[in-house]
């Protein structure tokens, strides 16, 4: 299994703008089927070196990642992010 993480930066960092964008993550939720489990969290820190938003994912193989990148749910969400994101960090590792 693949484990699948991501931190977003934002450009607008208000709890608005977080909120929305914490909603466009989840709305992935039950329209990928490659995916097994979806978390986001939002940070409750706000400090310098905080990230505003994490997405926690986990897929059964790396063929199931990389057919969730090119999924259409996750394309509307990447459209999304570019949109609103200062900076992006990912690490994927075998669980």
């Amino acid at each position: 299994m693949i484990k699948h993480i991501v931190f977003f930066k934002l450009k607008d960092r208000s709890p608005e703008s977080v909120e929305a964008t914490a909603a466009v993550l989840r709305n992935m939720e039950g329209k990928i089927p490659q995916l097994i489990s979806i978390e986001v969290g939002k940070d409750i820190l706000h400090s310098e070196r905080s990230f505003d938003i994490a997405l926690v994912t986990v897929v059964a193989s790396l063929e199931d990642l990389q057919a969730y990148q090119v999924h259409p749910a996750h394309k509307e969400v990447i459209v999304h992010i570019n949109e609103v994101k200062e900076l992006s960090v990912a690490v994927d590792y075998e669980i």
